[in-house]
């Protein structure tokens, strides 16, 4: 593979046509190309390309000064802001690995991703810095830069790095090197590392003319953590090609409908949650989003009934992408081209496989349902020092390929979409038949006042398991849990259907908008008042 060294001036469209090239060159070519350009802004700080590439060099000169190596993370935890988008991208002009942790994880699991991280140092803001000192946990020895603001005995971001003009050296970075490290957003334990190298990255930014890109005037907007992949996906790709970045510290909905406005937004990347709000919020129509041509969605189940409501109310294209951070099966929808296919995730993406297997990790013929298997050129390297832990998601085909387990059950139909059945950890065995949870929520989705809806399985005497729900009623009507069952279960089969519902405020979810079933069981499990009985129904005690 060829590594090209940019020359004085290049065209980034054209440079990311190649196989593989430096992330740096990119970056600093966008202070040459288009020094005026906003690059990033926060609502609170605002930086032009000719500002933020300086900034940038000076940082990643100093990270090496401090002993930076080839490949070594650099870990970042705090809300997301301008100075956090210049460290992370410095991390990698500098060659080495940038570190986001999540602000969602306990303290005690903070220190443990520092540590398996194998950073040197830590970039924080004043608010997670106040809960780690006071949570008594004790942190590795990093040395560690406030993001936001001066803290006595520590030291600040402008005050500690390189002076102006500085430039780091280049360390030679190949293709395999790491790019990131993501910590999966696990509730229990030590989130895994998911490694993603420069080649990974580069593919996945280098998306070209068709989703307009490098184009005058395009603008992402951003309401999710920098931490977290969902962003990173198009946050990559929006600095690769000289694009300006508009953040959010946290999503609210007329605040993004603001942003989206006052700055033309002409890309953004929202969970089905937030789509969701915004479709229910007052006042959403009074606002001209007519500057969008691209609205992505992943990270959690998009129902088909949200996807036509954006469509029918959102500017611009409405693109569904499915995957997992480790990568895998990558499918894209593309909503607004296949009204006809919006239960599904869409198709394999640019050279992406998918196929099914069995319980006994056999493959299942083309249509027949199973765990989803999948490989692509945006695999994850692996686990992050969990060598086992990448083993068992792995599958591998009679020539030795591997391939990365889902852990979603699904099935490919004939013209090659993709329709997902739910998490195989999630699949409710009762009285030996499979249960998946997504048929039961999408009936229940379906029925009057109900705006959000959540199965998982229950234990019961008679059947081992058994269908338990949770629903989120429109405007706070007060739903008839009775009659609502009754009428979901009429459109259900005979083995699938509902033992109780109960309804709750809103579904606990992760910082991406995925819905926390654990907590959920657990909330019926754990309720000294409620008893599953052999009779397969819920009695309250």
């Amino acid at each position: 593979m060829t590594i090209l060294t940019a020359p004085e001036t290049i065209d980034p469209v054209v440079y990311l046509e190649q196989p593989f090239g430096q992330f740096a060159d990119l970056v600093n070519a966008h202070a040459r190309n288009q020094p005026d350009r906003i690059a990033l802004d926060d609502g609170t700080e605002k930086l032009s390309w000719s500002e933020a590439v300086p900034l940038i060099n000076q940082i990643a000169a100093q990270l090496q000064v401090d002993g930076l190596v080839k490949g070594q993370a650099v870990s970042i935890v705090g809300a997301t802001s301008v100075r956090y988008a210049l460290v992370y991208l410095a991390a990698i002009v500098a060659g080495g690995c940038a570190a986001p942790l999540t602000t969602s994880a306990t303290p005690k699991q903070l220190a443990a991703m520092m540590a398996d991280s194998g950073a040197d140092h830590l970039f924080v803001d004043t608010v997670k810095l106040q809960e780690l000192n006071q949570s008594g946990v004790e942190l590795p020895q990093l040395n560690q830069i406030m993001l936001n603001e001066p803290v006595e005995g520590v030291q600040f971001l402008f005050d500690w790095m390189a002076k102006d003009g500085a430039l780091p050296k280049d360390l030679c970075v190949s293709p395999e090197d790491p790019f990131n490290i993501i910590y999966s957003s696990g509730t229990t334990g030590t989130p895994k590392g998911i490694v993603h190298s420069r080649k990974m990255r580069w593919h996945q930014m280098a998306v070209g003319e068709g989703a307009r890109y490098g184009k005058p005037g395009q603008v992402s907007l951003f309401s999710t953590p920098l931490y977290s992949n969902t962003t990173l996906s198009i946050f990559i790709s929006t600095i690769a090609y000289g694009g300006t970045a508009v953040l959010m510290p946290k999503f609210d909905c007329q605040r993004w409908l603001e942003l989206a406005q006052e700055h033309r937004a002409t890309h953004t990347m929202l969970v089905p949650v937030q789509y969701q709000r915004l479709m229910d919020f007052d006042g959403f129509d009074d606002y001209d989003l007519s500057s969008f041509t691209h609205k992505y969605c992943t990270s959690a189940p998009f129902s088909a009934e949200l996807k036509a409501e954006v469509l029918a109310r959102m500017p611009g294209g409405l693109i569904e992408a499915y995957s997992m951070t480790e990568g895998g099966v990558v499918c894209i929808l593309v909503a607004h081209a296949h009204p006809d296919k919006l239960h599904t995730v869409g198709v394999p993406w640019d050279g992406s496989e998918v196929i099914t297997v069995d319980e006994d990790l056999n493959q299942l013929p083309a249509g027949e349902m199973g765990e989803l298997v999948g490989r692509s050129r945006t695999m994850m390297t692996g686990y992050q020092n969990q060598p086992q832990k990448t083993e068992e998601c792995s599958w591998y085909d009679a020539n030795g390929g591997r391939w990365q387990r889902m852990g979603d059950i699904g099935r490919v139909d004939d013209e090659g979409f993709v329709t997902l059945m739910g998490r195989s950890k999630d699949m409710i065995i009762s009285g030996g038949f499979n249960i998946y949870p997504r048929d039961l929520e999408e009936a229940l989705m379906k029925q009057t006042d109900v705006i959000d809806a959540a199965v998982v399985g229950v234990p019961s005497k008679e059947w081992g398991e058994t269908p338990f729900g949770f629903v989120v009623a429109r405007n706070g009507v007060e739903l008839d849990l009775d009659q609502l069952k009754s009428n979901t279960n009429a459109d259900l089969g005979k083995t699938q259907r509902l033992t109780a519902l109960r309804q709750i405020k809103e579904l606990p979810r992760s910082h991406i908008g995925k819905i926390l079933k654990t907590e959920l069981r657990d909330s019926v499990v754990q309720s000294p008042t409620i008893v599953v009985s052999a009779m397969n129904a819920v009695i309250v005690v």
